[in-house]
């Protein structure tokens, strides 16, 4: 039977769509490109960036699920952020959450075409990419549940590519199974271990690294308001978060240094397709290669799913007379904010034009590293309006409560506070980081100014 929000959306997702969802969020190409870059820096080390990160990520998403489980009809965990610091607070995090979302998905559409071009290297980027975004939109626009469809069996895909590594590695370190770098073997994990064998810089610049591999990991809250059962739903999803993390993270790390020494890794390709052409299996380029532009597109799909709601929510805190709101605060007939996704989609067009220019590409590049920094400021307040819903009549005394709340969240903020401190010891990382600070003091500062406006003519 078919449920209906008071807003108009619908309750079309089953457990198994959030579930599949909550794992494609968890497992990007972070996991199946970036990780061989990170291992070069910290050896085997990097499983307790993993796990330090994967046990912080998981009490924050306790947080938003413990406020989501009080109030499930919210389609964005933004919209606590305004319950609970204030509609300024809400409506800088809300834009900022956004924007961010945007230039995530126009990475992810230039990624797949990147992908593509692996088959089609004649094709135009831009073609290939205005296609995919075309095809993604249309999933978005139909219904909430074609989405769900489309992201379960893009997770599914994901799945059986790290479950394949794990197994194969499994079989090969079993058997000692010999390779051109010696045999594969578990003890390859512990020869010559050390804690920072690149020094210590190394192993912190490895945290804002494995941070942004994880980033996406809450967009399984987004899918809350549209959930068929979402008090078991939300307490299934996060829960198994530090599970899945565990499991797909760090089984497929153990595998890939148990067969390949990490001092033989190339940071430059993707550690999948080094076991599996070890493993004798030359077409493993081809099969990763299709894997990653899955999860590319998987990626852009959640981005478009996140982006639409987003932008809905920040139209229906607008006046009731406001344009914005009446154009996008809208639900259409399939349940969905059409109007929403259709912005989001149409701005993320403008990376094929984007492609064309080698100096836009530049600035592109350092924008979506700021955009990537300011989830972090997102994140921390999300944390900070979680506090404040503890203090509030809201709070559930019976609810899905965060763990050892009175130690878990002051340490989780400090931890989040942290990581953006370590983005200015590292060169890559550091216009982001000016740049994040400078957009949350000009963009805030406007805000509040707007806000005050706002609420001086309600007042009169």
């Amino acid at each position: 039977m078919k449920t209906t929000n008071a807003d108009g959306t619908v309750r079309a997702l089953s457990n198994r769509h959030v579930q599949m969802i909550a794992i494609g969020g968890t497992i990007g190409t972070g996991l199946f490109l970036g990780s061989g870059s990170t291992i070069s820096k910290t050896g085997p080390s990097v499983m307790w960036v993993y796990l330090v990160l994967g046990f912080f990520f998981f009490l924050m998403m306790r947080a938003i699920g413990e406020m989501f489980y009080a109030d499930p009809s919210q389609h964005t965990f933004v919209a606590f952020i305004s319950r609970y610091l204030g509609p300024s607070v809400g409506h800088f995090t809300g834009w900022t959450y956004w924007i961010g979302l945007i230039f995530v998905c126009m990475a992810e559409l230039t990624a797949t075409a990147t992908y593509v071009k692996f088959w089609l290297p004649n094709v135009p980027a831009w073609l290939i990419e205005i296609s995919f975004l075309l095809i993604l939109a249309a999933v978005n626009l139909t219904a909430a549940r074609l989405f769900g469809e489309a992201e379960f069996w893009f997770a599914m895909i994901k799945i059986v590519a790290i479950v394949a590594l794990i197994v194969t590695g499994i079989f090969m370190m079993v058997g000692h199974h010999p390779t051109p770098l010696g045999q594969a073997s578990i003890g390859n994990l512990f020869h010559n271990y050390q804690l920072f064998p690149h020094g210590m810089a190394n192993f912190i610049s490895a945290f804002p690294m494995v941070f942004f591999a994880f980033q996406g990991i809450e967009f399984v809250s987004i899918t809350i308001g549209e959930a068929k059962n979402p008090h078991r739903v939300i307490k299934k999803a996060v829960n198994e978060t530090l599970l899945r993390i565990l499991l797909f993270y760090i089984g497929a790390l153990i595998v890939i240094m148990g067969i390949i020494p990490w001092t033989s890794l190339s940071p430059d390709s993707s550690p999948f397709v080094q076991v599996f052409k070890l493993a004798g299996y030359p077409a493993a380029a081809a099969i990763i290669n299709f894997v990653v532009l899955t999860s590319a597109a998987s990626s852009l799909n959640s981005c478009l799913f996140s982006a639409g709601r987003h932008f809905y929510q920040l139209a229906t805190e607008m006046p009731a007379t406001s344009r914005m709101r009446q154009w996008f605060g809208t639900i259409s007939k399939s349940g969905v904010p059409a109007a929403a996704i259709v912005l989001s989609a149409v701005l993320v067009l403008v990376t094929p034009v984007m492609s064309l220019s080698a100096a836009t590409t530049a600035v592109f590049t350092i924008v979506t590293g700021i955009s990537s920094d300011m989830y972090l400021i997102v994140y921390t307040l999300a944390m900070v309006a979680h506090r404040k819903y503890r203090l509030s009549n809201d709070y559930l005394e019976d609810g899905f409560k965060m763990p050892a709340y009175r130690i878990t969240s002051p340490l989780t903020i400090a931890f989040f506070v942290l990581i953006f401190a370590s983005l200015f010891f590292i060169q890559a990382d550091i216009i982001g980081a000016v740049g994040a600070i400078v957009w949350t003091l000009l963009f805030g500062t406007v805000t509040t100014v707007h806000q005050a406006r706002l609420r001086a003519v309600a007042r009169e």
